[in-house]
């Protein structure tokens, strides 16, 4: 297994495949390790444990939910969220690290996701086209200047967990569902 571990990991149904590579294309384009199973895993790869050290290690975890996620009982995705749903109950609550992403119109309240998926803010990417807005909220989510104590000394820990001290709140703008985005510092 290599060591190279991603700052973002990108969570997805099989039926979502291209959304999410349009999602991880423009994090890449930005400079933005992510981790997407397409390209994150190599031939030998052990991928379970691969997939549980990645998910461990991320700095952000982007689960990306959909009418194909809420239809379906089983899948991969589900045991990614709930490990992801797990290392989230160690974490401070005000540490950002669940980055919900819906592709549709599936509602965050009464969809079957973990808890800490509906504590924090979704951000709507209509078939996963990813507008700059969003790729430099996660820039600001994994810029180390943002991983700093309440003291203001820097952290001497790496991307992982990314411990950010602001909120997101989406707004209606005029181009539709998102696209606004109000930072509190």
């Amino acid at each position: 297994m290599s060591g190279i571990s991603y700052a973002v990991f990108l969570s997805y149904a099989s039926q979502d495949a291209e959304a999410a590579q349009r999602i991880c294309q423009a994090l890449r384009a930005a400079d933005i390790e992510v981790f997407l199973d397409q390209s994150g895993l190599r031939g030998g790869d052990a991928w379970d444990q691969k997939i549980r050290h990645e998910i461990h290690d991320c700095a952000l975890f982007i689960p990306v939910i959909s009418a194909s996620t809420a239809s379906r009982r089983e899948g991969y995705f589900r045991l990614e969220w709930d490990l992801a749903d797990q290392r989230s109950h160690m974490m401070a609550r005000d540490s950002a690290f669940i980055v919900p992403v819906s592709l549709d119109a599936t509602p965050g309240a009464g969809t079957d996701v973990p808890e800490s998926f509906h504590r924090v803010q979704w951000t709507r990417l209509p078939a996963g086209e990813t507008p700059p807005a969003f790729v430099e909220r996660i820039k600001r989510l994994l810029s180390p200047e943002l991983s700093q104590n309440p003291t203001g000394t820097a952290s001497t820990r790496s991307l992982a967990p990314a411990t950010v001290w602001f909120r997101l709140r989406a707004c209606e703008a005029s181009t539709g569902p998102l696209d606004a985005l109000q930072y509190h510092l």
